[in-house]
């Protein structure tokens, strides 16, 4: 008899998930797919593309509904999950209808988070996050002329390009003293800046937001320091949160998120949690890459086999209309780590590795490239793999190619 697995949740780690069991199971679990969104699982990373009008909505495309009915899935859009009965092995559904599960994977995702101040609800504030939020985006981007967004990650930069693609004026407000300060080092952050303001962004730093002012829509942004900045749009992208409630709800453990142990277990017998909603080792990811390894875990795990997830060494790649960065690992070379640095202002191009020194020989630690990038995916494989490069130090900057020659 065929095992009944339910996944909740249908973005891109869910969808991983269910394709890499597949591939290694076939028909042996009866496999139903539960979603929030109206539409299957489509590419989050191309929102901002979507949005500055660079891909079309066919491209942010995954699978069709057919692909899921041919594979014997049964897919369920625009239902959420309201509760989990570990005991009776039951998954209710906020319409009150109940599924029966054999196992059960919580790829729930996460949320974007609003800052607590005065005005965050009014008409013309949105977020930043799916396809839902692009399409609000736009109605609200035909209408207005001037806009303001919030937050200086990945995101919020890829929203602030977007929108003057669209033809607004658009300022970029970030709370910290650098653009992605958790991915960059000032040098690489200000590098960013600099060409975030080329594409016609103009940023602020160290900008605190207060309120929102506005009567019936958003008419402007208020920052602590004072300053009011004129906004018909308001879009906030200061970062995201696990989506847990499902999982607190019913009883599972969770810190910041799920949390989960090294086969990818909650502290509920045969439920998992993958992706932006899982917690390991103290650790929520947020990122895709991290997800699609839990996946890939997981699906071999409940083939029969498999390795234990052991974390994952993070990896940031930002490009926006030609502006390349990559980071990964222990970036900034704090508590005694050696650092290598190049750069060339006239291009712009920066690159540093961090080094530390352990018995069995010198590792790098971590990297951040600005401008060229190509070599960013050998350098993250070098921190994984804890590979030894003191012999090939003095050539290690200069990249893989540089490197191969002079072995």
């Amino acid at each position: 008899m065929r095992e009944r697995l339910i996944v909740v949740g249908n973005g891109m780690v869910g969808l991983r998930f269910v394709e890499e069991l597949l591939a290694r199971t076939g028909d042996r679990y009866r496999i139903t797919v539960v979603g929030k969104e109206p539409q299957p699982a489509y590419n989050r990373v191309l929102l901002s593309s979507l949005l500055a009008g660079k891909v079309s909505a066919e491209d942010v495309r995954f699978r069709d509904g057919p692909w899921y009915a041919d594979h014997g899935i049964q897919l369920m859009l625009s239902t959420p999950a309201e509760s989990i009965d570990a005991a009776a092995r039951l998954l209710r559904l906020a319409d009150g209808r109940r599924l029966a599960f054999d196992r059960l994977v919580l790829a729930t995702g996460s949320q974007p988070i609003r800052p607590p101040v005065p005005g965050m609800t009014l008409p013309g504030v949105l977020t930043f996050r799916d396809l839902a939020d692009v399409e609000a985006i736009r109605a609200a981007a035909g209408r207005a002329r001037r806009a303001v967004v919030i937050g200086g990650g990945l995101l919020g930069i890829e929203a602030a390009y977007g929108l003057v693609r669209a033809g607004l004026e658009v300022s970029l407000l970030h709370l910290m003293d650098r653009l992605m300060e958790r991915q960059l080092d000032p040098r690489a952050g200000q590098l960013l800046r600099t060409a975030v303001e080329a594409k016609g962004v103009r940023v602020l730093l160290e900008a605190e937001t207060e309120a929102m002012v506005g009567d019936l829509t958003a008419a402007a942004v208020k920052l602590k320091d004072g300053r009011l900045l004129p906004a018909d749009l308001v879009v906030v992208a200061i970062g995201i949160r696990p989506e847990t409630e499902l999982a607190r709800q019913s009883g599972i453990a969770c810190c910041r998120g799920i949390v989960v142990d090294d086969h990818l277990e909650t502290s509920l017998p045969n439920v998992y949690a993958i992706g932006e909603c899982a917690e390991h080792r103290g650790i929520c990811y947020g990122l895709v890459e991290p997800g699609y390894a839990q996946a890939r875990i997981l699906a071999a795990r409940l083939a029969g086999g498999g390795e234990a997830y052991g974390g994952s060494v993070l990896a940031t790649n930002l490009k926006v209309s030609g502006v390349s960065v990559f980071s990964t690992g222990e970036f900034l070379g704090q508590d005694g780590a050696e650092e290598i640095i190049l750069s060339d202002p006239g291009l712009p191009a920066y690159k540093k590795l961090v080094i530390r020194r352990f018995a069995e020989g010198q590792r790098l630690v971590g990297a951040v490239l600005f401008g060229d990038t190509a070599d960013g995916l050998w350098y993250q494989e070098l921190i994984k793999t804890g590979t030894p490069v003191g012999p090939m130090r003095s050539d290690l900057i200069f990249g893989r190619d540089f490197v191969e020659a002079a072995a």
